[in-house]
């Protein structure tokens, strides 16, 4: 808001030193603090007072239209996707017909290979892993190994 960064600041607690004194510097800086946050809370108020007005007279109406009005390929974008998106959720929705005994077997069956293989990935990954930190020296042990030639 103000775009007041620290050396500003300490200027200004500095200035205030030398104006209002040790004594009643901290007195100063709490009403302050005291006034900087009734501002805040009368700016909230404010800015919530003022949303509320724009819904209820339908600004927020006129806006969606303006914005619509303005960048109709965005709007019709937007309106795709919702669609699309209900449609997915339909299908979601929609039941699946079990699967025969003989199937749902072989699913189960390729599924279960599926998981395996996974772990058995992630198990060898890890095993690289390790290996390879093995293998790299760390930083320490080269100082240590130069310092000694």
């Amino acid at each position: 808001m103000f775009d007041i960064g620290w050396t500003e600041l300490l200027l200004i607690g500095i200035v205030a030193l030398i104006v209002v004194g040790p004594k009643d510097l901290p007195g100063m800086f709490q009403a302050v603090g005291r006034f900087v946050g009734k501002a805040r809370g009368m700016a909230r108020e404010f800015s919530r007072a003022m949303n509320d007005a724009a819904d209820q007279s339908g600004v927020s109406d006129l806006q969606k239209s303006f914005r619509s009005a303005a960048n109709p390929m965005k709007s019709a974008m937007d309106e795709v996707r919702k669609t699309t998106e209900g449609v997915a959720r339909d299908l979601d929705k929609a039941a699946r017909p079990p699967l025969d005994p003989e199937r749902q077997a072989a699913a189960d069956k390729i599924r279960e290979k599926s998981a395996e293989m996974a772990n058995a990935r992630r198990a060898a990954e890890a095993e690289a892993e390790a290996k390879r930190a093995a293998d790299v020296p760390s930083d320490a042990d080269d100082k240590t190994a130069e310092d000694k030639a």
